[in-house]
């Protein structure tokens, strides 16, 4: 109806993905920024605040106080009409945040007075007109005793005799303009929301995770190994200062068309075969492979890791063996060819004779989804709250959609990892739908122009509020080609890389050791790869990278928000194009890590940095002290232009925290 709406507007409110179709991400313990661009009609100033707190069934209006439970922060201006707020969750589950914004007369009346009197101007009128803002503040409906006795008080100081810089100073107390801001005049307030988000725990959104079959874990000369062998490396994998460990596919593997020793179609008797060809005589996805141990030996490993502070991961791979028990019982589920046999997998060129895909298009589809959740929450009943899904973009994105909702309604704390290297839009999709963290095209991104792009796309743009992207420098499947050329600097590189640009990061097992070779040339799968055969290592190497790795974990940890908030990564200039320099920062901008790393494996480098000392929070006139968390050496540094030199045979990298004046 007319003048019944507030004049203040809201816009462009984030975080919101897809006009609030999905919700954005947070986690608990770690600021999550609100911001929504704020106006009004001529030159009235505006005010702010942001609402948050568990979702509510009934509406409340933005002149009624915050819904029981929920938590109301001012915003700040950080930009022309741009305001921002920091919220931290407390619990996991579904959140929901709005933005609320009125008018500020007593703002814009206490800025045109001071524009009044620096100009020499009389003042006696405006100072009643700020009096009575207050006056009519103190006597409004919801204002308390304290208060209403402070704004009578500010009247009487605005209305006091005298000289008038003293009642203009009485104006711009801090704690009189806190006051007329907690006692604004919300009757005709305009309200944004309320807008979702899903909140997971910390370890969903800031993690580092290590992979590894514990088939090969019996230990060098051993043969085959087990769960309960495989406890020995529980150990050493923890003092690398992993969070999680992630185990592939522990269930029977197929014998039909099993592949042998580098994919051959051709198996040795004693080879053991993929574990992703998953299922046998002795079960499918809810049983252990009797060469591993028992689903009691399961529940030990789970115990061991968790007694060295490590969670564990599992491949949930949703495809079978010829041989699954799913295949004689619910042929249904998978899609025959003319002749009635069932077509395996292939990924053209490749081809996965021992693995059957399942068909999602089934008219038993209802049987089939219930079945597929019965795996995970199987699994969730042993103590696993962490899967890394593999290939999940060539299942149904509705399928997803219908599973992921029923986990977080009923085991919120459950994280899920996207094996999903297919187009950016389906990677997008997968993650809006609720995918926890997703794996991403940087073990791709190697010179200074693909990284630099590739890590302003994740953290600069809207992709930022929903998809979490986990950067692994190697996979059992992927032996990039700058890993086979580039020796041990560039694994050292890469692992700082990977390590200190993103939230969450992930190894496969051997590349501490420098594992470099490919079966062939142009070809990023390893010779003898672990995926068809076991591979015993020797993990007390002295080559071993485990020490920096161990030191790469510690600084993320020691400076976990710095790390974490993706969003507050910034790329600042360096002269040399085989050099790259970035900054992590917490929220509010006390912690702040310089990383300066060498993408040449075989030169030394050096160069200038022109460091954003604004952004940084750093007074250009001032001398400031930065410590390599790296080496522990402390250097002296002065304006934006600071000299570097990285050697890669000695290490790659600066990982400089800004301490402050020299």
């Amino acid at each position: 109806m007319p003048g019944a709406a507030g004049r203040a507007v809201i816009e462009d409110v984030c975080p919101v993905v897809d006009c609030a179709a999905f919700a954005a991400k947070g986690a608990v313990g770690l600021p999550l920024q609100v911001s929504a661009t704020v106006i009004a009609d001529g030159h009235d100033k505006v005010v702010a605040w942001v609402r948050h707190g568990r979702p509510r069934s009934t509406p409340t209006r933005a002149a009624s106080p915050p819904p029981s439970g929920w938590r109301e922060l001012p915003m700040e201006a950080v930009a022309i009409d741009r305001f921002a707020a920091s919220l931290v969750p407390a619990r996991t589950g579904p959140w929901s945040f709005e933005v609320v914004a009125a008018v500020d007369d007593y703002g814009s009346w206490r800025r045109d007075l001071r524009l009044r009197f620096d100009d020499g101007q009389e003042l006696g009128l405006e100072l009643e007109e700020g009096a009575l803002i207050a006056e009519r503040r103190a006597f409004s409906s919801g204002v308390g005793v304290a208060d209403r006795r402070a704004l009578l008080a500010l009247a009487a100081a605005l209305r006091a005799a005298g000289e008038p810089d003293a009642r203009v100073a009485a104006a711009e107390r801090p704690a009189a303009v806190a006051l007329m801001r907690r006692t604004v005049d919300r009757s005709m307030a305009t309200e944004a929301g309320p807008f979702p988000l899903w909140i997971d725990r910390e370890l969903g959104a800031f993690s580092a995770w290590y992979e590894f079959f514990p088939r090969s874990e019996a230990g060098v000369g051993r043969g085959s190994g087990t769960l309960r062998s495989a406890r020995a490396r529980l150990p050493g994998i923890a003092k690398m200062g992993f969070d999680i460990v992630y185990l592939p596919p522990i269930h029977p593997i197929g014998v039909t068309e099993r592949k042998g020793a580098n994919n051959s179609l051709v198996p040795a008797p004693k080879d053991p075969g993929s574990p992703w060809a998953i299922g046998g005589p002795a079960g499918g996805h809810t049983a252990v492979h009797p060469d591993l141990g028992t689903i009691a030996d399961f529940d030990g490993f789970v115990a061991s890791a968790r007694a060295e502070g490590l969670e564990v991961a599992l491949d949930y791979a949703l495809q079978c063996s010829p041989d699954h028990p799913w295949v004689h019982e619910h042929p249904q589920w998978f899609r025959h060819r003319p002749d009635g046999s069932i077509r395996y997998a292939e990924n053209p060129p490749k081809r996965y004779q021992d693995i059957y895909p399942i068909n999602f298009d089934t008219e038993d589809h209802v049987a089939l989804w219930d079945a597929l959740r019965e795996v995970m929450l199987f699994w969730i009943g042993h103590g696993v709250r962490v899967f890394r899904v593999d290939n999940p973009h060539t299942k149904p994105i509705p399928f997803w959609e219908w599973l992921i909702a029923g986990l977080r309604r009923d085991h919120p704390d459950v994280i899920l990892l996207a094996e999903a290297f297919t187009r950016p839009a389906v990677m997008m999709q997968l993650a809006k739908v609720g995918f926890t963290q997703s794996y991403t095209y940087f073990t791709w991104r190697n010179t200074k122009e693909e990284l630099s792009e590739y890590l302003a796309e994740l953290s600069a743009t809207h992709a930022v509020d929903y998809f979490r992207p986990n950067f692994w420098v190697n996979t059992p499947d992927i032996l990039p080609a700058f890993l086979q050329r580039g020796g041990p600097a560039a694994f050292r590189l890469r692992l700082v890389l990977a390590a200190m640009t993103a939230p969450s990061w992930g190894m496969y097992s051997g590349y501490e050791l420098y594992e470099n070779t490919a079966v062939r040339e142009g070809s990023e799968e390893y010779l003898n790869s672990e995926k068809y055969q076991l591979r015993a290592r020797d993990w007390n190497d002295p080559r071993s990278l485990a020490p920096i790795v161990g030191r790469l974990n510690g600084i993320r940890r020691r400076h976990r928000e710095a790390v974490a908030l993706l969003r507050t990564l910034r790329i600042h200039h360096i002269d040399s194009d085989q050099m790259l320099c970035l900054s992590r920062m917490s929220d509010d901008g006390m912690d702040v890590l310089l990383v300066v790393v060498n993408l040449d494996p075989w030169t030394p480098r050096e160069s200038t940095t022109w460091l954003d000392l604004k952004a940084l929070g750093v007074p250009a006139d001032v001398a400031f002290n930065v410590h390599d968390e790296l080496t522990a050496a402390t250097y002296t540094w002065y304006g934006p232009a600071n000299y570097v030199r990285l050697d890669p045979e000695f290490l790659p990298a600066h990982v400089l925290h800004l301490q402050g004046p020299a």
